[in-house]
């Protein structure tokens, strides 16, 4: 797929801009021209009223044929020759609510790529699109990489219609809007924006609904290449745009006041604007009591600095700041070292980029192995490495504790950045010790400060601070005590 379009799927702009004219043999002779090699667009002609010839269009294995046949064709088979005085009045006559007229092939053709049949009837001019998709999908479940001990089951899947329903189903409310756009030259793919009225700020919705206009490439397969054209860092390792598969954190986003990127043909939402806080909770925080939601959104700050430094930080004190381990701890670590050929930070980053070799390992291959073969290769690699002389037990079991504190973070966008930041960080460690992970961190942190996401300042509501806002960030307070939405977020408090 190339970023930006490399041909026009409808070159012959004559062709598509023609009217449906009246003569139906010249029209079926344009749309077989523009249709030529497609063996799954069928021409299927017959008479309606025991003399008038048409044509119905159709993609094979995306329309309800069943339905055609017996709503659409046989009512049309059976009606008067006096009932065709218009297009309009013979799309009345059809039993079918969602259905109408179009006057140019090329909506002709949008409309059968589209997944709906088209009527062509002689001595017309115009045709009839009419709404009667159906794709195989796969049923409604439970986000496998969302898993939540309390909470809902349901997830989106690749039906845009269905998971907007999923929404729906939760806020039945007529301020729910849904904005329609296709992107793609060729894919003409499908996307939703979808905010809350009254709640959502007026500019974010322009200022995302244009970034989506904008949007100028051959076609998109999944919600990850819009989320790269409409961010507004694209060099920042930290994501910009939050993503879930989970409804119930969906409408959870639009009542705080932001907006939904809906894309067909993925479950992946993506949620806009987002802060480095967002990223750092779970829908389970709110399902469970204010304590347990606190202790563990707590447990998650610590394992991510743990995930983050840990590994420099054991390079640094190893190599430059002896002083700080206790003379025991000192003298076990250093008996383990004894015979490693490598120093700490060539030991850190072996096992590290090991670790992620078997993590990415245990992702692409098939589910009923992965696991086994990520857990079990990391059990051998590590404890040969160990008898081999190659790596110590210490940096073993930092690197272990490293890689199960990024499995805390909800939000694997952020799990995969820590895993970037990680070995610059360890990279000037090894040079100047402490003094280079406290500039590493000082970067890191000037950088979320500048950084923004439509508008929004990153660490909302820390910096800018927002004393009420911090009730649901440092802390998850009580229900009952947060009354008031995100200012950063919406327009309404």
């Amino acid at each position: 797929m190339s970023g930006m379009p490399t041909g026009d799927p409808n070159s012959d702009d004559s062709k598509m801009q023609a009217k449906v004219s009246g003569n139906l043999e010249e029209n079926n002779r344009i749309l077989k021209e523009i249709f030529t090699d497609c063996g799954d667009v069928i021409f299927h002609d017959f008479l309606v009223a025991g003399d008038r010839h048409a044509i119905a269009l159709y993609v094979k294995c995306m329309v309800n044929v069943e339905l055609l046949d017996r709503n659409v064709l046989g009512t049309l088979k059976h009606l008067e020759s006096g009932d065709f005085a218009s297009l309009n009045t013979t799309r009345t006559l059809i039993p079918l609510s969602d259905s109408h007229v179009v006057h140019t092939i090329g909506e002709v053709v949008h409309e059968i790529m589209d997944a709906n049949p088209v009527i062509l009837i002689d001595s017309l001019e115009g045709a009839i699109s009419l709404g009667m998709t159906q794709f195989d999908m796969r049923a409604v479940e439970e986000p496998q990489a969302e898993s939540v001990v309390r909470g809902s089951r349901d997830g989106f899947i690749e039906a845009m219609t269905v998971n907007s329903s999923l929404i729906r189903r939760r806020l039945k409310t007529p301020a729910l809007k849904f904005i329609n756009f296709s992107v793609g030259r060729y894919s003409e793919t499908k996307v939703r924006l979808s905010y809350i009225q009254g709640i959502a700020k007026p500019e974010v919705i322009t200022e995302v609904s244009d970034k989506i206009s904008q949007i100028d490439i051959d076609g998109i397969v999944e919600s990850g290449v819009i989320e790269e054209w409409i961010e507004g860092n694209n060099y920042s390792p930290f994501p910009q745009i939050q993503s879930t598969e989970r409804p119930d954190v969906a409408v959870a986003a639009l009542m705080e006041g932001r907006v939904l990127i809906m894309t067909d043909n993925t479950p992946i939402v993506l949620i806009a604007p987002t802060t480095f806080w967002s990223l750092m909770q779970s829908s389970e925080d709110y399902y469970q009591r204010f304590l347990i939601g606190t202790l563990i959104r707590w447990l998650r700050y610590v394992f991510f600095v743990v995930a983050l430094l840990a590994p420099s930080v054991y390079v640094a004190v190893l190599t430059f700041h002896h002083e700080m381990v206790p003379t025991t701890l000192l003298l076990r670590v250093a008996k383990s070292r004894e015979e490693i050929p490598f120093p700490a930070w060539m030991e850190a980053f072996i096992m590290e980029v090991t670790f992620e070799a078997l993590r990415e390992a245990g992702v692409r291959l098939p589910k009923q192995i992965g696991s086994a073969v990520s857990i079990v290769g990391a059990l051998v690699i590590g404890q040969a490495a160990i008898q081999a002389g190659i790596v110590s037990a210490p940096m073993v079991m930092i690197v272990a504790i490293t890689g199960i504190s990024s499995f805390m973070l909800p939000q694997y966008s952020m799990s995969v950045s820590l895993r970037i930041l990680r070995f610059p960080i360890m990279f000037f460690s090894a040079i100047v010790g402490l003094y280079g992970i406290v500039f590493c961190v000082l970067v890191i942190i000037s950088h979320l400060c500048v950084l923004r996401s439509f508008g929004v300042p990153y660490l909302s509501p820390l910096a800018p601070l927002d004393m009420k806002a911090l009730r649901d960030t440092l802390i998850r307070a009580p229900l009952k005590k947060m009354k008031r939405r995100p200012t950063f977020y919406a327009k309404k408090p």
